[in-house]
């Protein structure tokens, strides 16, 4: 069991370092002898969990797979406002995921890993389709299409707020593009009852962990 739990922590403390030097360095630039370096562990150890620098940045991509703080609402535009605005506020905060940010944008990684940027327009589409079913989005709406727009314009506020703030600004950014967007699809009486504020992100993310330990309490 002692032996099981070092593997455990060793795999976490190479994918930790990882995805650091990959944020950092993208994935051309990164080397294994930088990450083992960051690490502090050997060769060996990190070749047992990972057999080739690829499989390592996969290794990085498949954290971002950890709960999103998605919690139900009643109307589908504000589930997807939610999305977005915890994604803006874990990403400046969250190694794993400036790693998807940094691969996605270099050609080499993209050539070899693929990008996140495919499953979130795809995931905004399916938001919008069945939030015209319910009537919120203008019948002239095409999600499709509109998932691509938010897309380009969601990546580009992400390398304004990176390049001129140090991420600093990514919530109040991500919240203009939100409004400014809702405005030209939204239902006009659902217009009124999304949040878009710069700080839902945070209160959507406190609300899940309260959420979360509420639940581990009943389990208890």
């Amino acid at each position: 069991m002692a032996q099981q739990d070092r593997a455990v922590r060793t795999r976490r403390a190479v994918l930790r370092a990882a995805a650091a030097v990959f944020a950092e360095r993208g994935y051309a630039a990164a080397t294994i002898s930088e990450i083992l370096k960051r690490a502090g562990v050997t060769k060996g150890a990190l070749y047992f969990h990972f057999d080739s620098k690829a499989a390592l940045a996969q290794g990085v991509l498949q954290e971002q797979l950890t709960p999103q703080y998605h919690l139900p609402r009643e109307l589908k535009l504000q589930e997807w406002v939610d999305a977005g605005m915890t994604l803006a506020r874990r990403l400046p905060r969250e190694p794993f995921l400036l790693a998807g940010v940094r691969i996605s944008a270099d050609r080499p990684g993209r050539d070899v890993l693929g990008s996140a940027w495919p499953a979130w327009a795809r995931l905004t589409s399916r938001v919008l389709t069945e939030a015209k079913k319910r009537g919120e989005v203008l019948p002239h709406v095409v999600p499709e299409e509109t998932a691509q727009v938010f897309l380009g314009a969601w990546v580009g506020a992400q390398f304004v707020s990176q390049t001129l703030a140090g991420w600093a600004d990514l919530d109040d950014r991500t919240a203009a593009l939100y409004s400014h967007l809702l405005a030209a699809i939204a239902a006009p009486p659902v217009l009124t009852r999304i949040d878009t504020a710069p700080d839902r992100g945070a209160r959507v993310i406190a609300e899940a962990r309260r959420r979360s330990g509420d639940l581990a309490g009943i389990a208890c």
